[in-house]
């Protein structure tokens, strides 16, 4: 049978990866404090697509039930897993989960992701554990070091407050600011009648780069007391993670935020040796808001293909190929017994396509088994 467009079947190293990138993840987080968190894959359209969270219906996999309303196939794991903790006690929670998400936008409709929601934990700590626990997880997979990218949704957030834009004109400079198309911001910018705050905007285009950029900034805003703050924000965040790890900081001030519910820090990470995007998150206090709470919220959500793509094979175990016939099937398996940390294939004759460490042969002569090796 034919699939799907983007649908593809899998077997072999690809789900082995997979089933190794889950593996690490559940020990991490269970050894830094994580409990695991699932919700139903199918949800109401409207837990989606409400003000607060702003998801686009037409990018979703959706139909109507019996009742007439439209349910979706879960698009998003941070909206789904705020619905479910709404009511919960106001502790500090650290949850994490692992499983799908479904757009009609990603390649094959599925994307398996694992990741972390942190709550009522104070911004610093629930920003910084998050990225202390990517850390550790791309250490444990061995990937090395990674570039972690900050930035801050109210920094262009409080310089476009003063333009008096439509709300057209406001997408499209959010959509030029996130291009970094330096003279169309500013073009775009002028329409909301303040020349400062235009030429601001347009200078967040070019404020990417090291831990220096926040430096230049603190004298560049140094007026501007909501911004400092910010700033200072960042830079303790960045300390602790270059302090607590082998990880580079990047900032981009200009960065902005993809989802409405984002209110704050957004992070992003890239393998260093490859360049590869594996995670993504940020600040989502606002969420909450649509349950009549607001409270600190912040997470981070790895793709596992990504990760399982990167993953260096490792032999961890012997591979033992036993030789045997339909009469010594019952020796051959009492032998495996003796190999219990080995992978063991009872085959009648070798894969050619298999590197063995060991090949074994039992057969039987006058009565007796004997095991000889190859």
């Amino acid at each position: 049978m034919f699939l799907p467009a983007g649908s593809r079947d899998e077997m072999g190293t690809s789900i082995d990866h997979r089933f190794r990138v889950t593996e690490v993840f559940r020990k991490v987080i269970t050894m830094r404090g994580y409990s695991l968190i699932s919700t139903p894959v199918v949800e109401y359209a409207a837990t989606f697509t409400n003000q607060y969270v702003d998801m686009k219906l037409q990018d979703m996999m959706k139909w109507f039930n019996p009742e007439g309303e439209i349910e979706v196939l879960r698009p998003d794991w941070t909206t789904s897993i705020a619905r479910a903790l709404s009511n919960q006690a106001k502790i500090p929670q650290k949850w994490a989960y692992i499983g799908s998400i479904f757009k009609q936008s990603i390649p094959g409709i599925e994307s398996q992701q694992i990741g972390v929601e942190t709550l009522h934990l104070s911004p610093l700590m629930g920003e910084s554990e998050s990225l202390l626990m990517a850390s550790s997880l791309l250490r444990e997979l061995q990937m090395g070091d990674c570039l972690i990218e900050l930035g801050h949704t109210e920094i262009f957030e409080s310089l476009v407050r003063p333009l008096t834009l439509s709300e057209a004109d406001e997408k499209r400079l959010r959509q030029a600011m996130h291009d970094k198309k330096k003279d169309e911001v500013y073009q775009i910018a002028l329409n909301g009648k303040n020349e400062q705050s235009a030429k601001e905007l347009a200078s967040l285009v070019d404020a990417f780069g090291s831990l220096d950029i926040l430096s230049d900034y603190e004298e560049r805003w140094k007026d501007r007391k909501d911004l400092l703050d910010i700033l200072d924000h960042l830079k303790k965040l960045a300390r602790i993670v270059e302090q607590s790890g082998n990880q580079e900081i990047l900032i981009d001030l200009g960065r902005v935020k993809n989802l409405p519910y984002y209110s704050g820090t957004m992070f992003r990470g890239f393998l260093k040796e490859t360049g590869a995007d594996c995670f993504s998150g940020g600040r989502y206090d606002r969420l909450y808001e649509q349950f009549g709470e607001r409270i600190s919220a912040v997470g981070l959500a790895f793709d596992v293909d990504v990760l399982a793509e990167h993953l260096v094979e490792t032999k961890d175990y012997t591979h033992i190929c036993i030789i045997a016939s339909e009469d010594t099937l019952v020796q051959a398996e009492e032998l495996r017994m003796e190999y219990k940390d080995a992978i063991v294939d009872i085959q009648t004759q070798p894969l050619e396509n298999i590197n063995y460490d060991l090949v074994l042969e039992i057969s039987k002569k006058n009565g007796k088994v004997e095991v000889m090796e190859r």
